[in-house]
């Protein structure tokens, strides 16, 4: 096995290293320091690990490897990078290696009628889509569809899981929000072994918003749901399927000539006020706070008990996309600024989604009009991977399993590549 340092020809000064990783057997290397050429890149350096452990295991099969040196992700050559940041080449060197980042396979592709306008991977089980074509669907893998959300008059804008049904692990529940300015919830048994799509209605209609509802999210482990829409306002829900305080009985009508079966219709709990444009994301990852963005160029928290919007510290970090191609990352624990600690500018077209893995505190996914998907690591500032499976512009990416990406498009395509391995 040969080491290609893609540098061409010619002598290059040497420098000593010590190979280390968190990784374990088989993925161990001995320890000792050894020489190595300076002008090695992340490739060079990735070929002689695998030559290391093929020395140890000649049943050793080949794969790609990527290097921090104190913390960050080297992506430039050796020397280049020690020049760069400074560090002496005079001592021992130690280079953490760990898996590269990028997808090993493409999965089958899953065909729409129209756009895949959002996708929720938080399911192990299933990915949910929502489509232009006004249906939501639940796909078991690669091709495979199992159920289609069939009521809403207008396109799908956004899609959530939510928490299975008290009475029953097998049936799940998940809301769709619409441009027919309403949010519908769902109910269907994912273990349902069926031999083509089961068609559903849904079981609950909240209304509210007085535009189209261009974003929604739940609260893990609740029945709440917010949703963010064209009104610039942002409505807080009672996901709770049958009749509550906030909800009217919806007698059978006939549809299609024949009868639908009776709903409940929810009022919105509370509204939140402050945006001055379309609210395009809301996420509500603790049960307190609430972020949404919005076209007024402005990324808010909210208090859930207050209804009020506060710029206090919280305890994540912030990533966001939009019309410019430029994926930006703040950290709200730094008083005294609101710049971007971050800001990461590999794609060349209008930011559609960006999303960060639920397991990891460094990787995130963005989803672009350029077309293109690409996997993001804190330490570096350039992409560890760009999936260009799609013909047309991206308008959504989500993690599944851990280690899929999921993507959907103009192109009427849910794209998954797999054998991402983040961890």
């Amino acid at each position: 096995m040969g080491i290609d340092d893609g540098e061409g020809e010619g002598e290059a000064r040497q420098v000593q290293v010590r190979f280390v990783t968190k990784l374990q057997h088989p993925y161990k290397v001995q320890q000792a320091s050894i020489s190595i050429p300076a002008n090695l890149t992340r490739f060079g350096l990735s070929a002689l690990v695998n030559n290391l452990l093929f020395t140890a295991n000649v049943n050793w099969t080949t794969e790609p490897f990527d290097f921090l040196i104190d913390g960050e992700l080297v992506r430039m050559s050796l020397e280049e990078f020690l020049i760069a940041k400074g560090i002496s080449a005079e001592k021992v060197l130690e280079i953490e290696y760990i898996k590269a980042v990028a997808p090993r396979k493409q999965e089958e592709p899953s065909l729409h009628d129209d756009w895949v306008s959002a996708v929720d991977g938080s399911s192990d089980g299933y990915i949910l889509t929502g489509c232009y074509d006004g249906f939501g669907r639940i796909w078991k893998a690669g091709g495979v569809c199992t159920h289609v959300l069939d009521g809403h008059s207008g396109s799908l804008t956004s899609v959530c899981n939510l928490m299975p049904k008290v009475d029953s692990i097998a049936d799940q529940v998940v809301a769709t929000g619409s441009k027919d300015r309403t949010l519908r919830l769902w109910e269907f048994g994912e273990e349902d072994t069926i031999d083509q799509p089961k068609k559903i209605r849904s079981v609950k209609i909240l209304r509210g918003h007085t535009g189209a509802v261009q974003s929604i999210a739940g609260i893990p482990s609740s029945d709440m749901l917010c949703s963010g829409s064209w009104d610039c306002t942002i409505n807080l829900w009672n996901t709770s399927a049958t009749d509550t305080d906030d909800s009217v009985s919806v007698k059978k009508r006939k549809t299609g000539g024949q009868d639908e079966e009776a709903l409940s219709e929810g009022d919105a709990l509370t509204t939140l006020v402050g945006h001055t444009q379309c609210v395009s994301t809301v996420v509500w990852p603790q049960r307190e706070t609430i972020y949404s963005g919005s076209w007024d160029h402005s990324i808010r928290r909210w208090d859930v008990e207050t209804g009020k919007d506060s710029f206090n510290m919280s305890s994540a970090l912030i990533a966001a996309g939009g019309s410019d191609p430029v994926l930006r990352v703040w950290d709200p624990r730094k008083p005294g600024t609101l710049s971007p600690i971050f800001q990461f500018s590999s794609h060349n077209s209008w930011i559609s989604s960006c999303k960060w893995h639920n397991k990891s505190w460094y990787h995130l996914v963005s989803a672009s009009f350029d077309g293109k998907v690409m996997l993001w690591d804190l330490r570096t500032a350039w992409p560890l991977a760009v999936i260009d499976t799609h013909s047309d512009k991206v308008l959504c990416a989500d993690w599944w399993k851990g280690d899929s990406v999921i993507s959907g498009g103009a192109d009427s395509k849910l794209c998954i590549s797999s054998g991402v391995p983040v961890l």
